[in-house]
């Protein structure tokens, strides 16, 4: 029976460990795959967290496992296929039906980008195909760039990319936007982005770096290239929430529903990162998750 058991050992698990740890309380963190760090593994570099310009995604990761090591973390490497909650105990169910015990759980698990699949997307994920403009759109200052999607999040990162990069193509593959009129209105306004409609992204290519994009036009058959330096991607995100909906309450689109105290719906379950219901997905958010989880944690097993 232990304290706590966190899922998932992105940046919002890891915080969650190195606070838990700090609070004396006896944990264990179970991580899907054998290297921590999340999504944060995967970006060449990261500009906009406090007090590291510029660190490689990878070593972020290992410093702060390496963070949650130095505190004595427990790990088990393992898919998590079911919780239960069982009164004050919860019950962490794992692939070889192995249980886990814990008075509070931490769900960590995070969110992933919708991908299109196309040919030279992973290939050059971090190396000019990005999935957050506010992330890495710094990195492409007087560069043309493309972005991908026509719903709120693609318009908004057309505009915000407008104001610091040359040119910003917006590719959408129908011919008209999704996203809301004062948004659009707002993107009519800048001078340097041209909307494609009606066009699809079929391949992204270069050397070590983006180069540029295939597109194909849904209507007229044809295939056209655009010189890019950088590729936005912005068809949606995906939280990993998929076992986890029929016992925590989530909203429409899967995001446990929680606020700035990680409480969800449930007793003695805390959501902390991109999992849960939040304006702004970035590590730091997701590190304060961590902190703000903890505090509740403790709170629930003083009056519990």
């Amino acid at each position: 029976m232990y304290d706590l058991i966190i899922i998932g050992s992105g940046p919002a698990g890891l915080s969650a460990a190195v606070y838990g740890r700090r609070a004396g309380l006896d944990l264990l963190v179970i991580e899907e795959k054998p290297m921590s760090g999340g999504q944060v593994l995967n970006t060449y570099e990261v500009d906009n967290y406090l007090g590291m310009p510029g660190i490689n995604g990878f070593d972020m990761g290992m410093k702060f496992r390496e963070h949650a090591d130095q505190m004595g973390t427990e790990y088990k490497t393992a898919s998590v296929i079911a919780i239960q909650e069982k009164g004050k105990v919860k019950s962490v169910e794992i692939a070889d039906g192995t249980c886990y015990e814990a008075k509070a759980i931490v769900l960590a698990m995070g969110a992933q980008h919708t991908m299109l699949g196309v040919p030279g997307e992973k290939e050059y994920k971090g190396r000019g195909v990005s999935y957050c403009a506010t992330c890495d759109g710094a990195f492409f200052k007087g560069s043309d760039v493309a972005v991908v999607g026509g719903g709120d999040v693609a318009v908004e990162d057309a505009i915000y990319l407008s104001r610091m990069c040359r040119k910003v193509w917006l590719i959408h593959r129908r011919d008209s936007l999704r996203a809301a009129k004062s948004l659009q209105d707002k993107l009519k306004e800048c001078g340097n982005v041209e909307i494609l409609w009606n066009r699809t992204l079929e391949s992204i290519y270069g050397t070590e770096l983006v180069e540029g994009v295939k597109l194909h036009h849904v209507q007229e058959k044809d295939d056209i290239d655009l010189a890019v330096e950088g590729v936005f991607i912005a068809v949606g995100m995906r939280p990993n929430t998929e076992y986890i909906r029929d016992q925590i309450p989530c909203d429409g689109q899967g995001y446990v529903i929680a606020g700035e105290d990680c409480a969800t719906k449930v007793q003695g379950v805390y959501a902390a990162g991109d999992i849960r219901t939040k304006q702004v997905r970035q590590i730091a958010t997701a590190v304060a998750d961590g902190a703000c989880a903890i505090a509740s944690v403790e709170r629930y097993l003083m009056t519990g």
